[in-house]
C-alpha cells in the first residue's frame, strides 16, 4: 500500500509539470496586452510600462518567465496580481468559499443519487423507476444556467427562502442554494450508475446465496447489494467534487459567490499569468488527490481490492 502511495505522489510531478506548462504557454499566447489593459481608454506614460513589464518579468521570453514560476513555486511563492495582492492571499480567500460550496453541493449530490438510484434498482420497470429516469434525464438534459436561474426565480424571488446572491463572507445558509442547484444538475449520472450498479449487483450468486441463509432483506441490501454497488458511484461523485473544487464559474457568478470560479476567470480576462496558473496548479494538486483517495477507498468497499 505504501508503494502504491508513493508511487501516485511520483507521478504527480510530471503531470504538474505538464499542465503548468500548457496553461502558462496558453495564457503567455493570449492577444492584448496585460499591461495596457490595467489602464482601460488612458494613455499610460511609457516608462510606467516599461517599469510594470519589468516588474511582473513579462520582458522576459516565455521559457524564463516560465522558470522564474517554477522557481518562485519551490519556494512557495505564487506571485503577485496586478493589482499588487499576493496570489497566495486570493487563494486563500476564494479556496475556502468554494470548498464550502463544493463539499455541500456533493452532499447533496451523493445522498439523492445513492437514494434513489437504490429505490430505482431494487424497483426495476416500476412507476418509481422509470419516473426517476425521466427525471433524471432531464436535469441531464437542462444546462446548469438554467437550473440556477429557475432556482433563483422561484426560491428568492417567489418564495423568499433565500437571497438572491450570496454576500462577501458567504455564510452557510446563503451558500445552500447553489449547491442545492450543483448537486441536483450532478446527481442524474451518478443516480442512474448507483442504479445499474444495483440491478447487476441483485442478481449476483453471492446475494442470492445470502437469500438462501435465511438473511432478512434488510441486511442483505445495505450490506451486500448497496456496499458492491457504490464504487462507481463514489468514482463519479469523486470527479465531479475535484471539477466543483476547480470552481463552479457560471454558478458562482449567477449567486455571486467569492470563490476560485470568479477569480479565475477574472484573472484570465485580465492575462494574469501568475494567478492563472497559480490557480490551476493548486486545482490539479487537489484534483489528483481526490482521485488519490477515491482510490485506496475501492479497498475499503471492496475487500477483493488490495494494491501491491
Amino acid at each position: 500500500m505504501l508503494r502504491y502511495i508513493l508511487f501516485r505522489i511520483l507521478q504527480v510531478i510530471p503531470v504538474l509539470l505538464g499542465t503548468t506548462f500548457l496553461i502558462y504557454f496558453m495564457v503567455f499566447a493570449m492577444p492584448g496586452d496585460p499591461i495596457l489593459a490595467m489602464f482601460g481608454d488612458k494613455t499610460p506614460n511609457p516608462a510606467i510600462v516599461a517599469q510594470l513589464r519589468e516588474q511582473y518579468h513579462l520582458d522576459q521570453p516565455f521559457i524564463v518567465q516560465y522558470l522564474l514560476y517554477l522557481k518562485g513555486l519551490l519556494i512557495g511563492d505564487f506571485g503577485t496580481s496586478f493589482s499588487g495582492q499576493p496570489v497566495s492571499e486570493i487563494l486563500a480567500r476564494t479556496f475556502p468559499v468554494t470548498t464550502k460550496l463544493a463539499i455541500m453541493a456533493i452532499l447533496i449530490e451523493f445522498l439523492l443519487a445513492v437514494v434513489i438510484g437504490l429505490f430505482s434498482g431494487l424497483r426495476k420497470g416500476k412507476f418509481f423507476d422509470n419516473i426517476n429516469l425521466i427525471i433524471g434525464l432531464a436535469f441531464m438534459s437542462v444546462p446548469i444556467f438554467v437550473i440556477a436561474f429557475l432556482g433563483q426565480f422561484f426560491f428568492t424571488i417567489k418564495l423568499d427562502w433565500f437571497r438572491t446572491t450570496v454576500s462577501g463572507g458567504a455564510p452557510l445558509q446563503e451558500l445552500l442554494l447553489p449547491a442545492i442547484v450543483l448537486g441536483v444538475s450532478l446527481y442524474a449520472t451518478s443516480m442512474r450508475l448507483t442504479r445499474s450498479s444495483v440491478i447487476e449487483t441483485a442478481n449476483q450468486d453471492f446475494v442470492r446465496t445470502a437469500y438462501a441463509k435465511g438473511l432478512s432483506r434488510g441486511r442483505v441490501i445495505p450490506t451486500h447489494i448497496l456496499r458492491n454497488s457504490l464504487i462507481p458511484t463514489v468514482t463519479n461523485s469523486a470527479a465531479n467534487f475535484g471539477i466543483l473544487l476547480v470552481g463552479a464559474t457560471v454558478t458562482e457568478g449567477i449567486f455571486n459567490v467569492p470563490g476560485v470560479g470568479n477569480t479565475l476567470y477574472q484573472a484570465i480576462l485580465r492575462g494574469e499569468n501568475a494567478t492563472v496558473v497559480s490557480f490551476v496548479t493548486v486545482m490539479v494538486l487537489i484534483y489528483l488527490g481526490v482521485n488519490l483517495v477515491v482510490d485506496l477507498l475501492y479497498a475499503v468497499l471492496d475487500p477483493r481490492i488490495r494494491y501491491a
